[in-house]
């Protein structure tokens, strides 16, 4: 990200330094003729007034807005990034705005430089008008997607970073465009959605996940006994790993009498992002400590009777 920005410093300068020269053609190696002229198409074209033939003058005067148009794309890109560092729905807000803004960027630039070359762009703007009425009854889908995009943002369903489900797959919202979704899952696999398709999806990030672990004792343990173990030594397995686990240490009681054991089932508050780490580490300390208090662990067994 830092690499990615230092270019656009880099460019923003670059860009600015040519369109400092091109606005002042004085400073250029041209005839005085030239000079003259790139500074009389300059005026009237900048203000989206021309109707001269396409001349060196008018040609570098396109290449100036369309440097004016990059260079304040770019600011105001920089601008939404430093607010989105907050994160959360800042951070979803401003990507949103950066991609409208990168549309309506080559808009402006293309009606723009129509104009400059001396193109009547009001009746361009026209025709575009209805070729795009008449494209837009094909294009509903696209609508589709741009409104619910917008429906996701303002209704605040999910921000990047959020960790939602959907169908079958987990992720992390990476980013949300116009016109799609990104979903990164645990292995790094993205899942591109388009925003209409997003349906029936659960935000797992809202609330804190509950992290469930069953564990098996032998039938021959006293529950009792057990029980009291259990609720003074619990709440020192918070003490141990606070910055996973949320609260201390559940036991929610018997689960199910299986065929080798009695399966007691455990829970513990933690993060969304932290639920399969939580599960892992409450079963490491629950094993350890059962061999601490000599409570025994049973594996699968058969017991054969064997008749007279």
């Amino acid at each position: 990200m830092k690499n990615k920005n230092a270019k656009t410093y880099v460019g923003i300068v670059l860009v600015s330094i040519l369109a400092l020269l091109l606005a002042n053609p004085g400073w250029l190696p041209l005839s005085g003729e030239m000079k003259k002229a790139i500074a009389e198409t300059e005026r009237n074209n900048l203000l989206f007034q021309s109707d001269a033939h396409t001349t060196i003058a008018q040609l570098v005067t396109l290449v100036l807005a369309i440097a004016l148009v990059w260079l304040l794309y770019q600011i105001l890109k920089l601008i939404l990034h430093a607010v989105g560092k907050r994160g959360g729905r800042a951070l979803t807000v401003t990507n949103l705005i950066a991609g409208l803004l990168k549309y309506l960027a080559v808009i402006v630039a293309v009606v723009w430089g129509l104009g400059i070359l001396g193109v009547n762009t009001t009746a361009v703007l026209a025709g575009v008008g209805i070729v795009g009425l008449i494209l837009g009854f094909g294009a509903q889908s696209l609508i589709e997607d741009i409104i619910t995009g917008a429906f996701i943002i303002f209704e605040n369903q999910y921000s990047v970073g959020d960790i939602i489900i959907l169908d079958d797959f987990r992720g992390t919202v990476r980013s949300i465009g116009v016109r799609t979704t990104v979903i990164e899952d645990a292995g790094g696999n993205l899942k591109v959605v388009n925003n209409s398709d997003i349906r029936n999806f659960q935000n797992r990030s809202r609330n804190n996940s509950v992290a469930l672990v069953l564990v098996a004792v032998s039938y021959a343990t006293d529950l009792r006994k057990l029980e009291k173990l259990l609720k003074e030594k619990l709440g020192d397995l918070q003490k141990e790993h606070p910055e996973l686990y949320l609260s201390a240490p559940r036991y929610l009681g018997v689960d199910a009498l299986a065929d080798s054991g009695v399966n007691l089932k455990f829970a513990v508050d933690v993060k969304e992002q932290d639920v399969f780490a939580g599960q892992r580490m409450l079963a490491r300390d629950l094993k350890i400590l059962f061999d601490d208090n000599g409570v025994e662990i049973p594996f699968p067994q058969v017991v054969v009777h064997k008749g007279d």
